[in-house]
């Protein structure tokens, strides 16, 4: 498979003067939008990006065997570049056809509510084709060529050394893509692609080490390292108390801003935001080294619902989006390595004692006679007080392997097998407890 990575190079005199670039390139996207939304029956049947370029290009493009387009682009748009227009073209359809198929969702639900806004340039960025828009002149300097207002030149631009010395690093044997300019914060960047074959491991099940991780909320993260068997190698658990405490302290002061009055507190949420992707970096840091230990073949997490607006505290909705972070960046770096990624239910993980005694009771435990107030520990019906986290992350592994072990067999035996051990047929009753009883019946089987 091709993994793609991108890495961001400020450009380092510049500033001001890209601004009519974006605009033109934004303008001209617009542009074919409203033609691509006005004649879909033409684009509607196509199939490859650049039968829909020939077809734009005949409508909109003056040319000696077309000399007079139904639409004038040429006009309001002399001298535009020929692959910023076809990208321009291509991102234009793509916009419209993601649209027309969500319109047509829509009307066949029947259900009432706003129908699909039409696509829009938004905050697009050109990208900047090699020798068309961009060439290099050394190692730290480049040529792009730009709008100045009135028309296209090259201008000559230097990037900051330690960003190039950086992709050099990390890049050596990665093929590079054409760059896009984009603008983050203050500077103008130019964000380079790199693409990069890897081949993920295909071994089979019964000889896999998988690495389960529950991301809670009492810890950054508990990684549980276990193999088809229900066997545990090994656990590790990663609390940052400084950066929690740092990080409740900035949403305590954004509760007070909103208590006094302050609908828009955006430098206290910047603030905290920053030191939630610090906890994500040092997480997904962490997740990966230990992966990397055990040298494990899969990554599992719980599957979490994050693209919907979610409801609730403002610690909740900074713990979702975390969540999302660490696993986005995990994603990327161990398929870079080669390792496999996979999600499983996460419905009572945490809620389902690990050894089948049932629903848990968390946050109040027995000690010493004395009733003891702690969230992250849970105590099963039997009476085993246990890390709640923990005991997530035995389900969260244990739910992989029950997945895979009926996955590989025919429908028969996986029926049977489903009828012997009840909780192995629903995902969200399944825990480490169900994999033991799993083994044992194909165990009997194969006697």
């Amino acid at each position: 498979m091709k993994l793609i990575s991108t890495y961001g190079v400020t450009i380092r005199e510049h500033n001001r003067i890209f601004r009519h670039t974006v605009h033109i390139y934004r303008d001209a996207l617009a542009f074919f939008i409203d033609v691509a939304i006005a004649e879909w029956e033409k684009f509607a049947s196509l199939t490859h990006p650049n039968s829909a370029v020939l077809v734009m290009e005949r409508i909109t493009h003056a040319t000696k065997a077309h000399p007079v387009p139904e639409y004038d682009f040429d006009t309001p748009f002399p001298m535009f570049p020929t692959y910023l227009r076809r990208a321009a073209i291509m991102k234009a359809v793509g916009a419209v056809s993601a649209y027309k198929t969500k319109l047509a969702t829509w009307e066949a639900s029947g259900r009432p509510g706003q129908e699909p806004g039409k696509p829009m340039a938004g905050n697009s960025f050109p990208v900047m084709y090699k020798d068309n828009m961009y060439s290099d002149t050394g190692r730290y300097s480049a040529r792009i060529k730009i709008y100045d207002g009135c028309i296209w030149k090259w201008l000559d631009i230097t990037f900051r050394k330690s960003d190039v010395d950086y992709i050099k690093r990390h890049c050596p044997d990665q093929k590079r893509l054409s760059p896009t300019l984009i603008r983050r914060g203050k500077k103008w960047n130019l964000r380079f692609s790199f693409e990069k074959k890897v081949t993920l491991n295909d071994i089979p099940v019964k000889d896999r080490l998988i690495l389960s991780v529950d991301l809670g909320v009492n810890n950054a993260c508990v990684c549980t390292v276990m193999s088809a068997d229900g066997a545990v190698h090994g656990r590790k658990f990663l609390k940052l108390p400084v950066e929690t405490d740092r990080l409740w302290t900035a949403i305590n002061r954004i509760k007070k801003a909103q208590q006094h009055g302050a609908r828009k507190t955006p430098r206290l949420w910047e603030k905290a935001n920053g030191i939630n992707r610090d906890i994500s970096a040092k997480t997904a840091a962490f997740i990966m080294r230990t992966a990397e230990l055990y040298s494990v073949n899969v990554i599992v997490f719980e599957y979490l619902d994050l693209n919907e607006k979610k409801r609730g505290s403002k610690k909740q909705q900074l713990h979702l989006w975390k969540a999302r972070d660490v696993q986005r960046k995990v994603e990327h770096k161990a398929l870079a390595l080669g390792m496999r990624i996979s999600r499983v239910n996460a419905w009572n993980t945490s809620r389902l004692a690990f050894d089948g005694s049932g629903f848990v009771k968390r946050g109040m435990y027995m000690q010493d006679g004395l009733k003891q107030y702690n969230y992250s520990v849970c105590v099963f019906q039997n009476g085993k007080t246990y890390n709640c986290d923990l005991n997530a992350a035995y389900n969260i592994g244990a739910r992989y392997f029950v997945r895979e072990i009926l996955k590989s067999l025919p429908e028969t035996a996986r029926l049977a097998l489903e009828a012997k051990v009840p909780s192995a047929g629903k995902r969200s009753t399944s825990t480490l407890s169900t994999l033991f009883s799993l083994n044992a019946e194909l165990a009997l089987l194969a006697a």
